[in-house]
């Protein structure tokens, strides 16, 4: 069944794209939920001027999407957590401990960006996915140390620098 899409929809397309889905999906949700119509002429036409609006803004958003993705790609993340003696976690590193950790670095990342393929529930480093669209993903490495080691690892490096 084909509908006229009265809003941006991910994986189905953007506002005033006429698609083709499947007949339940259309009745039982798109059409009652006011997310696509039918399509006829005269609301193609009259959606026409604000898809061009709409189209110059995603593409805007786009770009900055682009930048920010390119900005965060390869940066690393030291996440301190309480780990038993075998280096395993009391719990897991979640994805707003990731994306706080990236906005302390000035980076402009939501939670929802973040995707963990897994629970991460060890010590070790990890490559976690930033997904800012459906093409436009960056990669970060996520370091997870024992607590009490980011000081001493600060420290290190502090005393190296002034002995130098």
């Amino acid at each position: 069944m084909k509908v006229l899409l009265c809003e941006d929809v991910e994986s189905l397309g953007w506002y005033g794209d006429v698609v083709e889905v499947k007949e339940g999906y259309a009745r039982n949700y798109l059409i009652p939920q006011r997310i696509a119509v039918e399509p006829t002429e005269k609301k193609i036409k009259d959606m026409a001027e604000e898809r061009a609006k709409r189209s110059e803004k995603r593409e805007l958003v786009f770009a900055q999407l682009k930048k920010a993705s390119e900005a965060v790609d390869g940066a690393e993340v030291v996440i301190a957590a309480n780990v038993n003696e075998r280096g395993h976690l009391f719990g897991s590193v979640t994805e707003s401990q990731i994306a706080e950790n990236l906005r302390a670095q000035g980076f402009e990342v939501p939670d929802k960006f973040v995707r963990l393929d897994g629970h991460i529930k060890e010590v070790g480093q990890f490559d976690v996915r930033i997904k800012f669209a459906a093409d436009i993903i960056a990669v970060v490495k996520v370091t997870v140390v024992p607590e009490g080691q980011i000081a001493e690892a600060a420290d290190e490096s502090t005393s190296q620098t002034n002995s130098q």
